[in-house]
C-alpha cells in the first residue's frame, strides 16, 4: 500500500500539465513560469509577470514561438490574449516544427491576432502553408467582436476535421479540412523585422486552458450562422449537400466534361491523378496541344468554387459564358475568363501596362484588386506563389464578381454602357455581343502549361 501511494504521489508530480477544478479541462500555463514550453525558430523574449505570459517584440527576429512540449489531436482550447496597436500576432493549434520541413519551421493552423484595420482577430490562418484559409471577409460582422489593445477571449474547437473559433462569444470561424490532424500548441511573437517603433511592444496572454475528454458534451451546438468553408478533396460536408452544392468534376473520371472542340475529352495533355487535374507541359501555345475542356452542361446562374496552383511563368484560365460555336479556328474558345497566371514571372503578365492580364482579373477587360472592396486589406492580392489558391465565380444574373482566397477582386455587371465600354477596347471587341449570355458552358483552358485545378464544385442560384 505504501508503495502504491509513493507512485501515486510521485505520478502527480510528473505530471506535465495541472489539472484545473473544473472537470476535463487543463491548464496549459501555470501563471508562474514557462515550465513545459519552448521556444522556437526566432529570439522574441517571453517572460512571466501577475500570471500573464508576455511576449515581446525585438528587432531582426524572425517569427517567435512559444510551444508546448506536449502534443494534441482533438481538443477545446481556451485563452485571453490582448495585443499592443500595430502587431500581428497568434495562437498556433495542431501544429509542427520537424526537421524535414524548412529545417524547424513551425507551421500549420494559426488563430489570427491581428491589430491592424482590416480586422482579422479571430480568422484561420496556415502558417508557413496555404496561408489565409478564413479570413474575415467571408464573415464580416465578426470584425466587430475584437476589443482593441484590451483582453479578448478565445475558444477554438478542433474536432476530427470540423474546426470552429469564437472570439468575445462571437463564432468567427466555421471549416472542414484534414491536413493536420495534431500537434503542439503555440503562442507567437511576429517578426517586426527593422521597425524600431514595434521594438519593446508586447502580445500577453492568460487563463490558457484545453479540455481533451467528453468532447462531444463540452463543445457548441453545430449552427449555420456563419459561412462554413470546406478544403476536402474531392468530397462535400453535409452542409453543403444541404446548400446545393454539388462536385463539378468528381475527382477520379473525365464524366461531365469533354474538349471544347472535341466530342470526347481530350486524350492527351490532361491528366488526372490522386484527386488532381492537370495541364501537362505543351508547347506554351494557346489550346494547341489537348485543347480546352469544358462542362458538359450549360450554366446560367451559379456560385463556382475551386482550387488552383500553377507553375512558374505558367498562363490558364476558367472560363464561363462560354458558346464553343463561336470559334471553330485556332485558339481557345470565347467567354468571359477568370485569369490564372503567374503575375511575377510570365513575359505579357509581368508587365507594369498588362494590369487586366493578371491572376484573378477578368482577362483583358478589368484588373483585380482587392483594395475596391476591402480598403483596409493591406495588398491588391492575396495569393500563394508555389501553393494552392481558391478561385470563386458568382454570377448573378448580369452581376458577376471574382474572389481570390476568399477576398473579392473584381465586381461588374454586364449588358450596360459601362460593360459595352469595357469590351470596346478590349481582344473581344470582334466578337458580336460578348459576354452577354444567358447561360454557358464552363471551360478550363489549356495554354500549354502546367496548371493543377482540384475541387471543382458548383451551386445553382435561382433563376
Amino acid at each position: 500500500m505504501k508503495c502504491l501511494s509513493f507512485l501515486y504521489i510521485f505520478s502527480i508530480i510528473c505530471l506535465p500539465l495541472r489539472v484545473t477544478s473544473e472537470e476535463n479541462w487543463t491548464e496549459l500555463f501555470n501563471g508562474k513560469n514557462l515550465n513545459d514550453w519552448r521556444v522556437l525558430n526566432g529570439t522574441a523574449k517571453y517572460e512571466v509577470k501577475d500570471g500573464i505570459l508576455r511576449g515581446i517584440s525585438v528587432l531582426h527576429t524572425p517569427n517567435t514561438f512559444l510551444a508546448t512540449e506536449q502534443e494534441f489531436s482533438d481538443f477545446i482550447l481556451e485563452y485571453e490574449a490582448r495585443l499592443d496597436s500595430g502587431l500581428n500576432s497568434g495562437v498556433q493549434a495542431r501544429s509542427k516544427s520537424v526537421p524535414e520541413f524548412r529545417n524547424g519551421r513551425v507551421h500549420g493552423y494559426q488563430v489570427e491576432l491581428d491589430a491592424s484595420p482590416r480586422g482579422w482577430s479571430g480568422g484561420l490562418y496556415d502558417e508557413a502553408g496555404r496561408g489565409l484559409l478564413y479570413n474575415l471577409e467571408c464573415n464580416p460582422k465578426a470584425k466587430s467582436a475584437y476589443k482593441p489593445e484590451d483582453w479578448n477571449h478565445f475558444r477554438i474547437e478542433m474536432i476530427a476535421t470540423h474546426i470552429r473559433v469564437w472570439m468575445n462569444g462571437m463564432q468567427t470561424v466555421d471549416m472542414i479540412d484534414d491536413k493536420m490532424t495534431s500537434g503542439f500548441v503555440a503562442l507567437q511573437v511576429h517578426s517586426i523585422n527593422n521597425d524600431t517603433m514595434k521594438a519593446g511592444k508586447s502580445v500577453q496572454f492568460r487563463n490558457i486552458r484545453i479540455c481533451t475528454k467528453n468532447l462531444d458534451k463540452q463543445s457548441k451546438p453545430i449552427t449555420e450562422d456563419i459561412p462554413q468553408i470546406c478544403y476536402l478533396l474531392s468530397e462535400l460536408t453535409e452542409r453543403e449537400k444541404k446548400e446545393g452544392w454539388r462536385l463539378l468534376w468528381d475527382g477520379n473520371t473525365t464524366n461531365g466534361w469533354r474538349g471544347a472542340k472535341l466530342d470526347q475529352f481530350p486524350t492527351k495533355e490532361w491528366k488526372i491523378e490522386d484527386g488532381i487535374l492537370s495541364v501537362i507541359k505543351g508547347t506554351g501555345a494557346e489550346s494547341e496541344f489537348g485543347g480546352d475542356i469544358i462542362t458538359v452542361d450549360k450554366y446560367r446562374n451559379f456560385e463556382l468554387e475551386l482550387d488552383f496552383k500553377y507553375t512558374e511563368a505558367a498562363k490558364s484560365g476558367i472560363k464561363y459564358f462560354v458558346d464553343p460555336e463561336l470559334n471553330k479556328g485556332k485558339g481557345s474558345a470565347i467567354g468571359c475568363e477568370y485569369q490564372i497566371v503567374d503575375d511575377e514571372n510570365h513575359t505579357v503578365a509581368s508587365k507594369p501596362e498588362n494590369v487586366t492580364h493578371r491572376l484573378a482579373s477578368l482577362y483583358d477587360l478589368i484588373p483585380a484588386d482587392a483594395l475596391y472592396y476591402a480598403p483596409n486589406e493591406s495588398t491588391h492580392k492575396r495569393y500563394n506563389k508555389d501553393n494552392w489558391n481558391r478561385a470563386k465565380i458568382i454570377v448573378n444574373g448580369y452581376h458577376v464578381e471574382h474572389f481570390l482566397n476568399g477576398i473579392k477582386v473584381v465586381d461588374y455587371t454586364r449588358r450596360n454602357q459601362m460593360w459595352h465600354a469595357f469590351v470596346a477596347k478590349s481582344k473581344y471587341a470582334k466578337w458580336p455581343n460578348f459576354g452577354e449570355p444567358d447561360e454557358g458552358h464552363i471551360l478550363l483552358q489549356d495554354h500549354g502549361d502546367v496548371v493543377y485545378y482540384k475541387n471543382l464544385k458548383i451551386k445553382k442560384l435561382t433563376d
